[in-house]
């Protein structure tokens, strides 16, 4: 079953969340329960799909293991190439069932929501590295927040120490009364989004392209628009109900959306789309490589190895999509923008060629915002495929 894809599931949610409500209003604590339910709605979202299954309980057998043993290695050892190894073992399962497609062979490790845990033990990994998780990993609380299912498909990407806050925090009636109202009013936001202004988009402008277009360019113009905005609110409502499920669970997930089509500049719109992503491989790619580079003081050039991360970042960002040729393109056009912008910045910065005044400030979001529906075209695949 889909995770928020019918309304059956919504119905099943409710049954499952009931206890859970009537514990936080009557000041009482649901970690537990919401542990249990979290194993129930995985079971009843993987139902049918043995294979799946099966594969999930490899995952997640592999990631713990992992994250378990680099954390006792970490206590007395630094070693980067075994640091190295580790993240790459974390990322392994990720890449073949990227890869097996490709091949022409049966995608047997794969499941729904993998890239989403590869993120989670990754991360895991990297702040044990960074000392930032220094004291051991309870083993139930590490598998609630690895399998947090509202999460579990499509983000929003949680970090453990900001998870393990909440989870371990002792909620008032008051405290979660609030959480409850803004929980349900997230999943009613959602319903505006994905369902009622995304499936309009979808179903009466974009399915209807070919009476409303009078040329293959105006066919082509009106999709990019169209599915980009379809793009947003579908997924923008995925993640609203994502948060707003975890809020009734006691669990502040991150924001995904802030926004982002009065974006000013491509760095603003990727701190206001799909935030958690953005900046997982903000801190974990393009921070790290920056930092290394640095060090090992192999470029002098702060804006040359500021843009190579930028290029490594969205080449990464694009891979992660899929192998196929419209990912790769779009990982390579947005890191093309950032490089552009960033060599644009710095010379603005001596120059002043672009004045900061309300004008310049809505042409700016306007130029942005054509920019970014061209990168969702590309990404749709449109570019590459003969029609709409």
């Amino acid at each position: 079953m889909t995770p928020y894809g019918s309304f059956t599931f919504f119905f099943i949610l409710a049954v499952l969340l009931t206890p859970t409500v009537i514990l936080g209003l009557t000041g009482r604590r649901f970690q537990n329960y919401n542990m249990f339910i979290s194993l129930v709605a995985l079971a009843i979202i993987f139902a049918g799909n043995f294979r799946g299954t099966i594969a999930l309980i490899i995952f997640t057998i592999w990631q713990v293991l992992l994250i378990k043993a680099y954390l006792v290695y970490r206590k007395n050892h630094n070693s980067t190439l075994v640091f190295c190894l580790a993240v790459i073992a974390s990322i392994l399962p990720l890449f073949i069932s990227k890869i097996t497609p490709m091949l022409g062979t049966v995608n047997w490790i794969g499941f729904l929501g993998i890239s989403y845990l590869t993120f989670k033990g990754t991360q895991l990994i990297m702040e044990t590295r960074d000392g930032l998780i220094k004291n051991g990993l309870p083993l139930i609380r590490l598998l609630y927040f690895i399998l947090f299912f509202p999460t579990i498909s499509s983000g929003p990407i949680d970090r453990y120490r900001r998870f393990e806050k909440d989870e371990k925090a002792e909620l008032t009636q008051e405290q979660y009364k609030l959480l409850l109202y803004d929980g349900i009013n997230k999943i009613f936001l959602g319903f505006l989004y994905k369902y009622i202004i995304g499936y309009s988009i979808n179903h009466f402008f974009i399915a209807n392209l070919r009476f409303i277009a009078h040329s293959d360019f105006q066919n082509h113009l009106y999709y990019m628009y169209g599915y980009s905005l379809y793009l947003f609110f579908d997924f923008a409502g995925y993640s609203a109900f994502a948060i707003g499920v975890s809020y009734i669970m006691g669990i502040k997930s991150p924001e995904n959306f802030n926004l982002p089509f009065i974006s000013r500049n491509i760095k603003d719109f990727w701190n206001r789309w799909h935030m958690s992503l953005s900046f997982w491989f903000r801190d974990y790619v393009y921070m790290r490589f920056v930092f290394w580079v640095t060090k090992k003081k192999l470029i002098k050039n702060r804006n040359l190895v500021s843009n190579l991360a930028y290029i490594l970042l969205f080449l990464l960002m694009g891979v992660w999509h899929g192998l196929e040729i419209q990912y790769i393109v779009y990982g390579m056009y947005h890191a093309l923008l950032m490089v552009a912008y960033n060599t644009f910045e710095t010379f603005n910065k001596k120059h002043k060629w672009w004045p900061k005044n309300k004008v310049t400030h809505v042409l700016a979001i306007i130029i942005t915002f054509h920019f970014i529906c061209f990168g969702f075209y590309i990404f749709s695949g449109q570019l590459f495929h003969k029609g709409v």
